[in-house]
């Protein structure tokens, strides 16, 4: 099995160099590790490392409030940033508290063992699902603390089958876990691995602090005047099928905002084409503009834009992925998603609380945003149990650099 992991890999970096001259983020991921190695080689890596490694921006965000703490408790401590994904590192590649950043070399054997003993990380951080073989064992090889933060784990992935327990054996390499419930607790438990704390979701300290730093954003401000305003985040065509045409069908004196996951000119420009109403891209808006919907054209803006809003709606969970439903519920303010959210831990939780309403189709869609709009009570009720949920899981921060300082300090 271990020669399938090695086989699909170099499959994978194929598939990514045939593709690339045709696909933006295939050529991002070829073009960034492009004489990686040299320049790791020429860095100079010195003191104390703490290596945090993230897939892509999502993680990134469980990952940041540790790195904010490690700055805060011991500032001579470096920290190395790694990525897998261009929409993580081309982002935040010049994020202020990491002292390095680079994309993660393709997990082989030879790369582990080349990057390991290039940069010399005194801890590594993997979050969430990041679980790559060859590094894991080199660094336990050469007995550096490895720990997993903010992860969730099913009976379903690999680790749990019968034909992936070399990779079970990897996971057993990893000094401690630090998992979001108790189920993910209780599964590694049930196969030997007891090294295991459940310090919730890290992203919790990060809304938090997002809401008490949220930075003002006077465009959006203008925009709402006093109107109700309904914010629209991360959305990908699915969502926006059954948003638009509710703001197309609707009369409500009410705002709206568009954060589309994409925001490339031509699907802002699909976008624009389809609303019936008077649009204005927010790179355009002036105090002249007079618009219904306010479309935002770039990056950065929707985690504080949400203060704004009375009602959020968070994309990708008809198809793509449900995004962060935590950055809205933060605010206080009732939030709306697809179907598909059963992967999310939180969103479940908020689902069952009923501070988040997911719906299936355009008929439930209207009903719930209707509502929403027309009953003010229901928003209000609906938004505090949000506000609540938030205030009820922070601390996970705190718990893991408790624990992980001994090893760096």
């Amino acid at each position: 099995m271990k020669l399938l992991y090695n086989l699909g890999l170099f499959l994978y970096k194929l598939l990514l160099l045939a593709v690339a001259p045709f696909h933006k983020k295939a050529k991002q991921w070829i073009v960034g590790r492009k004489d990686l190695f040299k320049q790791l080689a020429a860095t100079d890596f010195q003191g104390k490392i703490v290596w945090f490694h993230c897939a892509s921006l999502g993680e990134f965000e469980q990952g940041r409030p540790l790195m904010e703490a490690i700055k805060k408790d011991k500032n001579e401590v470096k920290i190395l940033l790694t990525f897998f994904s261009p929409s993580g590192y081309e982002i935040r590649k010049n994020y202020a508290l990491a002292d390095y950043v680079f994309y993660l070399p393709l997990d082989t054997k030879s790369n582990a063992r080349k990057f390991i003993h290039l940069v010399k990380p005194t801890v590594a951080v993997f979050v969430k699902y990041e679980f790559w073989h060859h590094y894991i064992s080199e660094l336990a090889k050469r007995q550096i603390p490895i720990f997993s933060i903010s992860a969730i784990f099913r009976e379903k992935q690999l680790f749990f089958k019968a034909y992936g327990s070399w990779y079970l054996q990897t996971l057993k390499k990893i000094t401690h876990f630090f998992v979001q419930n108790e189920a993910s607790k209780e599964l590694l438990q049930r196969h030997g691995i007891n090294n295991v704390s459940i310090s919730g979701d890290t992203r919790f300290d990060r809304v938090a602090e997002i809401a008490k730093n949220a930075k003002k954003i006077e465009r959006i401000e203008k925009f709402k005047g006093e109107n109700l305003l309904f914010i629209a985040g991360s959305s990908w065509i699915h969502d926006e099928e059954i948003i638009t045409k509710f703001i197309n069908t609707k009369h409500y004196k009410i705002k709206y905002v568009f954060a589309p996951h994409e925001i490339h000119k031509s699907n802002i420009n699909r976008l624009c084409s389809i609303l019936q109403k008077k649009v204005v891209k927010y790179s355009e808006f002036d105090e002249n503009s007079h618009a219904d919907v306010l479309i935002i054209d770039n990056i950065g803006l929707l985690s504080s834009a949400y203060q704004y809003a009375d009602i959020a709606y968070v994309g990708g969970a008809f198809k793509t992925g449900l995004h962060n439903v935590l950055e809205a519920a933060t605010f206080g303010i009732p939030v709306i998603c697809g179907p598909k959210f059963e992967k999310f831990s939180e969103a479940v939780s908020l689902v069952e609380k009923k501070g988040l309403i997911a719906v299936k189709n355009f008929t439930e869609f209207e009903e719930i945003l209707s509502k929403l709009i027309e009953n003010n009570e229901y928003r209000e009720k609906t938004g505090a149990i949000c506000k609540k949920f938030i205030a009820s899981n922070i601390g996970a921060t705190k718990q893991i650099i408790n624990f992980l300082q001994q090893f760096y300090k």
